[in-house]
């Protein structure tokens, strides 16, 4: 008598085959770099100061609105990211063109820096700052990695998809034949 698999099982392996695949370090260094971050923008913003740049000549009440809203663009894009692709209803395997992936090739990746970048515009500290560089490159070293990933699987339809969504930053104005519903 065999016995049936639960449901949850064939949820989750229809989760893993539209996936491709990330570097094996991606979601260690990510953690790596968020507690960096963390240390170094809490421990200059509230205790040592010794990096805090331009306190006085951008008054409090701009930096925190803005930074703020940069923050919350980043949680919109990760969380509309990550629905997209890890949602009860993921896209079939091939290459996504929709929602925030119509915009930018790495929704999710970007997400992270522009968190970063808003906590950076309520209290600027270089510490904190180096570390959202080193972060930024490591998330690009990512990003070419899982280009390569998806090149070797999808080809031309991907190479296509690369010409028509810029890597990081979304285009003002509509080019190639990626659509904008976002």
């Amino acid at each position: 008598m065999g016995r049936k698999e639960p449901a949850m099982n064939d949820r989750v392996r229809r989760h893993k085959d539209h996936l491709t695949g990330e570097h094996r370090l991606g979601d260690l260094g990510q953690l790596l770099f968020a507690v960096l971050f963390a240390a170094a923008w809490v421990g200059d913003t509230f205790f040592l100061r010794l990096t805090i740049v331009f306190p006085g000549r951008l008054p409090w009440y701009l930096r925190v609105p803005t930074g703020l809203a940069v923050s919350a663009l980043g949680w919109v894009l990760a969380a509309r990211g990550m629905t997209q692709i890890f949602g009860d209803n993921p896209p079939a395997a091939g290459v996504v063109r929709t929602g925030v992936f119509s915009l930018t090739r790495h929704p999710i990746y970007l997400a992270e820096i522009l968190l970063y970048l808003g906590l950076l515009v309520i209290s600027p500290s270089l510490a904190a700052a180096g570390v959202v560089l080193a972060a930024a490159v490591f998330l690009h070293f990512l990003s070419r990695y899982e280009e390569k990933l998806l090149r070797r699987r999808f080809g031309r339809d991907y190479a296509d998809y690369m010409k028509d969504v810029p890597m990081w930053f979304p285009r003002l104005r509509k080019k190639g034949a990626a659509s904008r519903s976002f």
